[in-house]
């Protein structure tokens, strides 16, 4: 059966109905129209010149926040098809899910997470959402403004990580995958943005009170678990090719230490022992220290390869013996085996343990803070002034401070981090010291 049959003509309604397309234009689905809508937006653009792990203007190999949710693209869309549901819903996920991102990653999220306290917070994904259906222009309702990429229903949900409110979120706890701690709640919508939030969570189901639930569909598990395959694998391949990681010789005591304090406080040293035992049987697992030549870099591939099929291949087994399907929407839930977390926490481990825990990491985030801070503050003074166009307007059509706020918060987390130096020392006298403007 082909994958798009499995989904209704609610799932591919849109916000705004929008007439076909030319008669002789290239025949796609709905759901391949959305994909190419997140392809061409500016905010997917500006992902490259963001923050992964490391600033994109550190080193030529590091991965930035474009190249990872390209692999969790690809990722996603395996998984996706593997499990018979429609692979460009997922896929768009994936490529959508770091769009509300600001300047330096998670970093950047925790201090503009801070500063808008005033106006209901701030949260990557609650952005992203944002971004999607209003900053991102591309279409526009009867009255004129603006509803963003005007993505279907399916679309929308699969995008939502954390499809509640603030003020129904858990209590924060750990750290994000980058090892910046989580200095706020995690949540999908801003007051605002319910509206179109309610729409598009039509036919989720019920929480147990009756009330709104906070069930995500199965393409949105599918990206939550692509997006953490891909930063264990390829967080290791990296430190692997920059020297800090020997996969021949891992502190297996202290990397448990940052496994229990990051991911899994369960996790036990024995259980540990057993889950690498179980990555280093891996044909590809080296036996001697990577040496930068091709034939190393050629298995370090080899490797990255092996675990992602290997980590996949058991969410689908798992998740084919846990229910009949069809693997779409609501009809099932994605399976993750607890042996298959283990392994990908393990390996988040050691990238937190060789990588993320440096002094001098730690430093260069505190002055990513203040810079952000100040350029917040400068922008809150100077108004539609200085603002962007679009920002300046919407400046111009706030009620209160708070909506004033949340307009300059826009405004910074639209910027790249190059952008975002560079705005600073033109509007807050002079250069940033240590922080390279691109």
């Amino acid at each position: 059966m082909d994958p798009h049959d499995l989904y209704s003509a609610a799932d591919a309604e849109r916000l705004v109905p929008e007439p076909p397309k030319r008669v002789d234009a290239p025949v796609r689905t709905p759901f391949e129209r959305d994909r190419a809508r997140v392809v061409h937006a500016a905010s997917s653009r500006r992902l490259a010149a963001k923050t992964q792990v490391v600033g994109p203007a550190s080193d030529d190999f590091v991965r930035n926040r474009l190249t990872h949710s390209l692999e969790v693209a690809q990722v996603a869309r395996d998984l996706s098809r593997a499990l018979g549901s429609q692979p460009d819903i997922a896929e768009t996920a994936a490529l959508a899910h770091d769009l509300g991102h600001p300047p330096f990653g998670h970093n950047g999220e925790q201090l503009l997470a801070s500063v808008s306290e005033p106006c209901g917070g701030f949260e990557g994904n609650a952005q992203t959402l944002r971004l999607l259906t209003r900053l991102e222009a591309k279409t526009v309702d009867a009255e004129g403004r603006s509803v963003g990429l005007n993505l279907t229903r399916a679309t929308l949900d699969a995008c939502t990580k954390y499809p509640w409110e603030r003020a129904d979120a858990e209590p924060a706890g750990g750290v994000h995958a980058d090892g910046t701690p989580r200095g706020g709640v995690k949540f999908g919508v801003y007051p605002d943005d319910v509206p179109v939030f309610a729409w598009f969570r039509t036919g989720s189901p019920a929480g147990p009170d009756g009330g709104p639930g906070r069930r995500r569909c199965l393409e949105a598990q599918v990206m939550d678990l692509a997006d953490d395959v891909a930063y264990s694998v390829h967080d290791v391949e990296d430190g692997v090719v920059a020297g800090k990681i020997d996969l021949t010789r891992l502190d297996l005591a202290a990397v448990g230490e940052s496994v229990r304090a990051w991911y899994v406080p369960d996790a036990d040293d024995d259980t540990l022992a057993e889950v690498l035992a179980g990555l280093r049987a891996v044909g590809s697992w080296p036996t001697r220290a990577h040496d930068g030549s091709r034939a190393g870099l050629a298995a370090l591939k080899n490797l990255t390869s092996d675990l992602i099929g290997r980590f996949c291949g058991d969410v689908q087994a798992a998740t084919f013996a846990g229910a009949q399907g069809p693997f779409v929407r609501y009809a099932a839930d994605l399976v993750v085996p607890r042996t298959t977390l283990l392994e990908i926490s393990l390996l988040k481990g050691v990238a937190a343990h060789y990588v993320m825990q440096t002094d001098e990491r730690l430093s260069l985030m505190e002055r990513q803070r203040d810079l952000l801070a100040g350029l917040v503050d400068v922008l809150l003074a100077r108004g539609p002034e200085v603002l962007d166009r679009p920002f300046a307007d919407d400046w111009r059509e706030a009620a209160d401070d708070a909506g004033r706020l949340r307009v300059v918060v826009d405004q910074v987390a639209s910027l790249t981090d190059a952008s975002a130096v560079a705005w600073h020392a033109r509007l807050c006298a002079g250069a940033h010291p240590d922080l390279p403007a691109g």
